[in-house]
């Protein structure tokens, strides 16, 4: 388990920068989101997994390390529990399109969409 060489928050795009080694990847605050690693997202068990919706205008507020193996991400939607380890974040980086290509399908199979909902609270920090 490799860390990156960097990770940096772009606020204006709402990306996070990751390097390992000459690979350099972006990756948006929408797609971290809808593909956390907590048990809010993932569920707790085999078909426990709840499709997240409406992230489109999601950013990240804050990321903190954990141990030499993590970070963890604070969305403004108040989502904070996801542990992004150094191996997730390289093959988000690496397989994203088809990760996203796949995350499209499952929403569109929902008859749901990215878009957020306008009633939906925000945290500001």
């Amino acid at each position: 388990m490799n860390a990156p060489s960097k990770i940096k928050l772009h606020r204006d795009s709402a990306e996070l920068e990751i390097q390992f080694g000459a690979e350099h990847y972006r990756l948006s605050a929408e797609f971290l989101r809808v593909h956390s690693p907590s048990a809010e997202v993932k569920g707790h068990g085999p078909g426990q997994a709840k499709l997240q919706y409406g992230k489109r205008l999601v950013t990240i507020l804050k990321l903190e390390p954990v141990g030499n193996y993590a970070i963890k991400l604070s969305f403004d939607d108040g989502h904070n529990t996801g542990i992004y380890t150094w191996d997730m974040l390289r093959a988000f980086c690496q397989h994203k399109e088809d990760y996203w290509r796949e995350y499209e399908e499952a929403l569109s199979l929902a008859g749901l969409d990215r878009d957020p909902d306008t009633r939906a609270v925000r945290f500001v920090p």
